[in-house]
């Protein structure tokens, strides 16, 4: 059995081909998916700003074996992505991923004498 690693992966990417109508929920919307929304979830948390509305983001943890590394979890979340957009009916470009190994990260806790 192989070990799994947890990733936290942020997709980012670009508005594109917007219909009126898809433009109108997103701006609708805009107040629930700002700073405050930003969650890492499997299913995937969207935030963005409604001036411009140009670029989003979309936040996801993803379980997989460790063997696969950081590469397939920035793929397997773009997939997600991708999956979610479509299926909002929202257009877009330019995905690209940035992952986090959270079973390798180093936490640098501060020294007694530094407190």
């Amino acid at each position: 059995m192989s070990e799994r690693h947890t990733y936290r992966v942020i997709v980012r990417g670009t508005w594109e081909g917007l219909t009126e109508e898809a433009r109108t929920r997103l701006l609708a919307g805009a107040a629930d998916h700002g700073l405050a929304s930003m969650r890492f979830t499997r299913e995937g948390s969207l935030s963005y700003e409604s001036s411009p509305l140009k670029h989003f983001s979309m936040r996801y943890v993803v379980v997989s074996d460790a063997v696969d590394g950081e590469e397939m979890a920035g793929a397997v979340a773009e997939d997600r992505a991708e999956t979610a957009l479509r299926a909002l009916g929202y257009g877009f470009r330019d995905l690209r991923s940035a992952v986090t190994d959270l079973d390798t990260v180093k936490i640098n806790r501060k020294s007694r004498s530094r407190r």
